[in-house]
């Protein structure tokens, strides 16, 4: 695979690195800043050696982006239980602070790593860098996942992920009192126009997402929540509770600060969220039958739940 080409014409004038961003959004800062020291970038067909270059109006700028780095999959030893297994799929329970696939950032240490040294079988539909995943949960969020063995289950389960046929329930535990038993939030987000690792209402191509809650209980200052989502943006919980002014309790990059709560800091697990994939329910893709699964509180999620009950209701 041979490197992309990427070719524009500025709209306006400003910095090189800025109107880059503007244009490519999926291009972080750091990347194009690594391009550029590469000689991989082209101020109207002259190489340039600073992001800082001012640029104006119908200026051609033109970006070469390096093949990706093919990531070799080995399997690794893990904590991961496995509730259900049988020939096309495995429900299996993710901890915090494991990704689900390997990336530039994280060759090792990730669930598909793990899985590959648990399950005799993953299928190959969602590439060779992502066997088995049919979704996925974020690296601060734990909680259950079902992964595919064959192609043939994972194409079911794709199916019934994309149509909406599955039940995703989550607890969730927040900042701050909420005051409505139930809510509905429907607000489509995308990715943020600024920072790259986040998401926001506020996009230049929202996408649909719905959220559905319910208090389970009050505490002093947070929220214990039951959370159903219809649709599977990413961060789609942790963004739209935090646009209601209720982070999850741990989500430094959606609003919580640790000095709300400083003695969270002994029983929180770091990089961690309280945030739990708690119950998936979907068609096996073989024999058709509805499957549900329910996960346990994992020890820190208890901790904390206990903490905030120490401290008044």
């Amino acid at each position: 695979m041979g490197e992309e080409e990427r070719i524009f014409f500025a709209e306006g004038q400003g910095r090189l690195d800025t109107k880059i961003r503007e244009k490519f959004p999926d291009l972080s800062r750091n990347f194009i800043q690594k391009l550029i020291n590469q000689g991989k970038v082209f101020l109207n067909e002259r190489a340039v050696k600073k992001a800082s270059v001012r640029v104006k109006e119908g200026d051609k700028i033109r970006i070469l982006i390096p093949p990706p780095e093919e990531i070799k999959l080995e399997p690794e030893e893990g904590d991961i239980k496995i509730l259900y297994e049988d020939e096309d799929i495995g429900v299996i329970f993710k901890p915090c602070n494991i990704v689900v696939h390997p990336s530039p950032g994280h060759k090792k240490g990730s669930l598909v790593n793990i899985l590959l040294s648990k399950l005799s079988n993953l299928s190959s539909v969602g590439g060779k860098e992502r066997p088995g995943i049919v979704h996925r949960l974020d690296k601060e969020t734990s909680g259950l996942m079902v992964v595919a063995k064959n192609d043939k289950a994972h194409r079911s389960l794709s199916d019934q992920f994309k149509n909406r046929k599955t039940l995703k329930i989550y607890k969730a535990v927040v900042k701050g009192t909420v005051k409505e038993d139930h809510g509905i939030i429907d607000l489509p987000i995308g990715r943020h126009i600024r920072e790259r690792k986040k998401f926001s209402i506020y996009t230049a191509k929202p996408r649909e997402a719905i959220t559905e809650f319910w208090v389970e209980e009050r505490f002093t200052d947070a929220t214990l929540l039951k959370v159903r989502i219809y649709t599977g943006r990413t961060h789609q919980i942790r963004v739209h509770l935090s646009h209601l002014g209720h982070p999850v309790i741990g989500d430094r990059l959606y609003g919580f600060k640790l000095s709300f709560l400083p003695e969270i800091k002994d029983v929180l697990e770091e990089g961690c969220i309280m945030l739990l994939s708690f119950k998936l329910g979907f068609y096996h893709p073989s024999r058709g039958n509805w499957m549900e699964f329910e996960a346990e509180y994992p020890p820190f999620f208890k901790k904390v739940i206990e903490l905030l009950r120490k401290r008044g209701s």
